[in-house]
Order: structure tokens, then sequence, then C-alpha cells
């Protein structure tokens, strides 16, 4: 955590005119819970084995390997998002409700064949992998630290002149110096460095309030063979498509009456967006041994994203007789432009075991009884990178070789778990399934995971389907409001409760 922070402090010298990245920002495009087709998602997500589904492009490709008719798929989404935040001794809840969509698109599969491939797939789909609509807000009284010392830090770590302070850290720092939140200290007219004007032992009531939305989305091409029914082999290029926006508010008010002690409060303010776009490929396996058994491998290989951040500031602090109420903006010491950074992400790989057991395994799936599915899935969280698209930018480099450093202790790998099953009653299904995510975190102390509970019912009848699911899933994980160097950093225990409904339908063409 440390490192962390001393990271923090690094970002001004290399990106004093737009916001570096911090681990965090690698994570959002990492841990996220199965989505897919309502099928796919009441049983859990547990596709690895089980194939004859358009979430197997995303899962394992080879699944595609089993459709020898042509089929058309759309999944519409709506999402009950609630979020409990324990801060400080502050209880908040706040609600985000929002739709989605799971997988979209088509399957065009060959008619068997007397060849050794006995037939073939290709499929196309869109699907969104996460969701980022979401609504933090909680409060405390804090009389421990406060948002103005990371400020103090940085130019105090930074050894920054007044005019650094002024000019050299538009998104954060300086709009601290500018309003007064932080002040050069003077000793016999000698500058000597810099003070806070928040007095922390007497307490000030924090409050954080973020909106946030966007999503992490995979448009798929893929393609797989099918070798007598009993070994399929398939592959898809894959292009994420990044989307998040971030609306911030943080504000600090000083808790007591005290109109003299030069400090009553102060706001700021973050818009930041960030899109990206990127390619994967994702390869994979199924292997039936038996007529009602099946086993799969999938290995997905590292995305690589580039992205473009922006962002704008602002800052009103009122510190009473000693300045009064002075606002300032990055627009003002940015020419009325947003900050840019660009940049390249390297997500973690993963690999895929699956196995699947089918009830009455036979050519007729009218008149399969169901099927038991499991996946397990290793994800390398702590292998994402950075990197600067300029070859030439020296100091761009040597902040990115820092920020892996960094990943590389901040995260860790770990196992995913996903369960589910099926029973049929021609033509109705019922389904159940589970998910479970550990955490990536290697800090013991930061609680996080994610569990997903599910259910639902299909029917097929015709050349036709349709599928219905809602999935309970549970998040834990923490939210810090702001990051020290020298003291030991308060955060949020973030507990999200979000009911999934979705829909399939398609038809056979």
């Amino acid at each position: 955590m440390k490192k962390l922070c001393n990271l923090i402090f690094f970002t001004t010298l290399v990106a004093p005119f737009a916001k570096a990245q911090l681990p965090d920002d690698a994570l959002r495009s990492a841990w996220f819970l199965p989505g897919g087709t309502a099928r796919n998602v009441a049983i859990g997500g547990a596709m690895g084995s089980l194939g004859g589904d358009i979430t197997a492009n995303n899962i394992n490709p080879a699944g595609i390997g089993l459709f020898k008719t042509k089929e058309i798929v759309l999944t519409p989404g709506y999402s009950f998002n609630n979020n409990t935040f324990d801060y400080l001794g502050g209880n908040e809840k706040m609600k985000k409700n929002s739709f989605g969509y799971g997988a979209t698109g088509f399957i065009i599969g060959s008619p068997p064949n007397r060849s050794s491939w006995t037939s073939s797939a290709f499929s196309f789909s869109v699907n969104q992998l996460a969701s980022y609509n979401n609504h933090t807000y909680y409060k405390g009284l804090n009389n421990y630290s406060s948002y103005s010392e990371q400020y103090l830090e940085e130019l105090t770590r930074d050894g920054a002149s007044v005019q650094a302070a002024e000019q050299n850290y538009i998104f954060g720092s300086s709009l601290a110096f500018r309003t007064f939140l932080i002040d050069s200290l003077n000793v016999n007219n000698q500058f000597i460095g810099y003070k806070s004007l928040v007095s922390t032992p007497t307490g000030i009531i924090q409050e954080k309030d973020e909106t946030t939305q966007g999503g992490y989305n995979e448009v798929s091409l893929a393609f797989a063979g099918n070798q007598q029914d009993k070994l399929y082999v398939g592959g898809s290029i894959n292009f994420p498509i990044v989307s998040y926006t971030r609306n911030l508010s943080y504000k600090e008010t000083d808790a007591t009456d005290n109109p003299e002690n030069n400090f009553a409060f102060s706001q700021f303010n973050e818009h930041f967006t960030s899109n990206g776009i990127g390619i994967n490929a994702k390869f994979g396996l199924i292997f039936k041994p038996q007529e009602n058994f099946r086993i799969g491998f999938a290995i997905h290989t590292p995305s690589y994203i580039g992205f473009k951040d922006r962002i704008r500031a602002d800052m009103t602090t009122n510190t009473e007789a000693y300045a009064g109420t002075v606002s300032e903006s990055s627009d003002n010491l940015n020419s009325g432009n947003p900050g840019e950074t660009n940049y390249g992400l390297i997500t973690p790989w993963r690999a895929i075991a699956s196995g699947s057991f089918l009830f009455k395994e036979i050519a007729d799936t009218r008149k399969q009884h169901g099927f038991i599915t499991a996946d397990i899935e290793y994800v390398n969280y702590r292998g994402a990178r950075f990197s600067s698209p300029n070859t030439n930018d020296v100091t761009g480099k040597g902040y990115y070789t820092s920020l892996n450093d960094i990943i590389k202790d901040y995260y860790k790998a770990n196992l995913n778990f996903r369960v589910g099953g099926e029973v049929k009653f021609d033509p109705v299904s019922f389904r159940l399934g589970a998910a479970y995510y550990g955490s990536p975190y290697s800090d013991k102390t930061l609680k996080a995971s994610k569990f997903m509970a599910s259910g639902g019912i299909g029917y097929r009848n015709h050349g036709f389907f349709v599928d219905l699911t809602y999935a309970q899933v549970v998040n834990k994980d923490v939210n810090f409001p702001y990051r020290l160097n020298d003291k030991a950093n308060t955060f949020a225990s973030w507990k999200n409760n979000r009911g999934n409904v979705l829909l399939t339908f398609g038809f056979k063409i």
C-alpha cells in the first residue's frame, strides 16, 4: 500500500497536465462476473464445456462447434443496483438502476457431412461483460486525516516552488493552493514549505458522491469445427470496447461551529471520461470421452486496449477570515481544455478448465433430461500492464514501469468458480447456478469478493426459444476517498447487491 501511495506522488512529475493512471484502472477491465445470454447466467456462467450457446464466443469458442443450423439471438437486460457503505461510523445506502444487455448476435452452422470434420460454425456477437453504472455515496466524521493532506504531501515531496504549486498541478494541488486549502508557510518572510488550513483534531465531516456510467463490451468473431461429434475446437478474435464516465464530488466541512478557525468547507469536483478499444484472442476445445460427459479447456490471451482519458476539475474552498471563499478550475489553468492522456493497457490472461455431465445424452435434444456443469477459471490479476504509446517518452516510460511494479505487489492471481445445472421437461427447462470470484488484492486487510446466485426458465419449440433469468449478485469491496503516504489510509467498506434480469429470445433460420 505504501508503494501505491508513493506512486501517486510520482504521477505529478510525469503528467502534471493530465490525470495519471492507477492500479484501480486495470482492475476495472479485469474483475467482473460472467455475463451473456439468460441461459448462460442462469447456470452461473459455467459454459466452458457445455457449448451450444452464443456466449461460448466469450468463454470457450469451441462451444460454437455444437451448432449445425443458423440462429439469431437477442438479450436485453435490466439491473437493480443497491449499495451500502460503512465509513467512519456512517452508514449510507444508494440505488442506481439501469438497462443493459447480454450476448446478442448470430450463428451460422453447417449441416453434417461425411468428412472427418463433421461440421463447422461461425458466430458473431456483441456482449456486455461488465456494467459501470453505479452511484457511490458515503459520509463520516474524521478527526485523523484530511484530503488536503494529499496535496500537502505532494507539494512537499516534490519540493515544489510557489510558482510550481500555482501552475504544475492543475487537476489537484494547484487548485488546492489557489483556493487556499493549502498555502505557503513562511518564517521571517522566508518560504520554508506548505501548510494545510484544515485542523483535523477538531473533526471534519467528509462526503464522497460519485456517479459512474459505461461498460466493458466485447465484439466477437468465432469459428469452431466439430470432429465426429467427439472433439470440438474453436477460436475467436475479440474487440473490447470500453466506455467509462465518472462524475465525482468530494467535500469536507468543519464539524465545529467555530467561525474563526480559518476553515469552513472545501469541495472538489471532477469529470473524467475514459474510452478504449482493443483486441484479444480466445482458444478452446471440448472433448467427449463418453457420450454423456464433456470436458473443456480454454485460454484467453491478454487484451491490448488503447485508451484516451479526459479530465476536468474544479475546487471551491472557504477559509473564513483567512481568504474567504475562493474557486478555481482546471479550465482556467488549461485554456478551457480538458487534460488528455493516451496510453495502452494489457489485461490479465485467463485459463478455464471445465466439465459437464449430461443426463441421457442423445441426438434428439428434445428428449434430453438436463445437465450439471462447472468451470474453474484462473486469472492473473497482477499481470496487468500499462504502457506509453510514445516510444520517445522516457519520463512516461519510467512512470509506467513504476506503476507496473506496484500492480505486481498490489494484486494477486486467483481462482474463480462457476457451477450450474438444468432440468428439462420438454419444451420447458429450469436452471440454477452460482459463481464465486475471490479477492484480487494481495493485502488481506482489503476484503473483497463477488458472488452470484441465479435461476431461470427456458422454452424451446419449433425453432423458437425464450429464456428468462434472475441473478442476485453480492459484491464486497473497499473504496478510498483519498490516499496518503505518511498516515494510515481510511476507506469505506462497500457492499453492493445487484439484481439482474435478462431475457434472451431467438430463432433458428
